[in-house]
């Protein structure tokens, strides 16, 4: 049996008993339909994970029994911050889930010159709490107990300001530089990429100017959803956990 995995925003200690929020316990009591005596693990993005056993699951509130508490690590030792164009319709939450996935410590929503979602007040908040619920998701299912930091969506000169990385690159197709001619091992990278459409010539410019590396992952041109994921990937492979 499969035993779900659920965040929560609160202490976990030993020997206690804890009522799940609202959304976690619509998911176990509603969606799962799980009955007292099933286990579950919680975690609360503090590197710790706590096997629990649920005490009473009706359709309004979930009550669980804490067990064992232990540290889980599954952080990667390369630090990666995803900055990344707005993109349309699902492709920022696939990237945003998959991302999660791949070990990305911290995402920046960018909006770029060729982004052509329009989020502002109410419509940019609901959006970002859609996108965090979609990173607790993704940290759920994959196993880690810490939640990548997701950023205030900003333009891109704020962002390369805030941006305290050791190394930067920015994604180039009409580059010719690959991670095979970086020879130092860093400890946390940046990684830049735009929207449908890519970056602009000028945005390219700006990110170079503030120590962005160009950095092409190969002869094709690659969608937006498609390229931040193969390139975390060949950067997990570089300098991270990937074996």
């Amino acid at each position: 049996m499969r035993i779900s995995r659920i965040y929560i925003d609160q202490p976990l200690q030993a020997g206690s008993e804890l009522l799940l929020p609202a959304d976690a316990a619509h998911h176990i009591g509603v969606v799962l339909r799980a009955t007292a005596g099933q286990p579950l693990v919680l975690f609360n993005n503090t590197g710790i994970e706590a096997q629990a056993v649920i005490v009473r699951s009706d359709r309004k509130q979930v009550v669980v029994c804490i067990g064992d508490v232990a540290a889980v690590d599954k952080e990667s030792p390369l630090s990666v911050h995803l900055a990344i164009g707005i993109s349309r319709g699902e492709r920022m939450d696939l990237v945003l889930q998959k991302s999660t996935e791949l070990g990305v410590a911290s995402i920046t929503p960018l909006f770029c010159e060729r982004t052509e979602v329009k989020l502002s007040g109410d419509r940019l908040q609901k959006k970002m709490e859609q996108w965090q619920k979609i990173i607790v998701g993704a940290c759920e299912q994959s196993g880690r107990t810490r939640l990548p930091r997701l950023h205030a969506a900003s333009g891109l000169r704020d962002c390369l300001a805030a941006d305290t990385s050791e190394r930067r690159f920015v994604l180039h197709h009409r580059s010719d530089s690959t991670l095979a001619d970086q020879a130092a091992r860093p400890v946390n990278v940046m990684l830049l990429v735009g929207p449908e459409g890519g970056l602009s010539d000028s945005e390219i410019a700006v990110a170079e100017q503030a120590g962005c590396s160009p950095l092409t992952l190969g002869p094709r041109v690659l969608r937006t959803e498609t390229a931040p994921l193969a390139a975390l990937s060949v950067l997990q492979y570089r300098w991270g956990d990937f074996c």
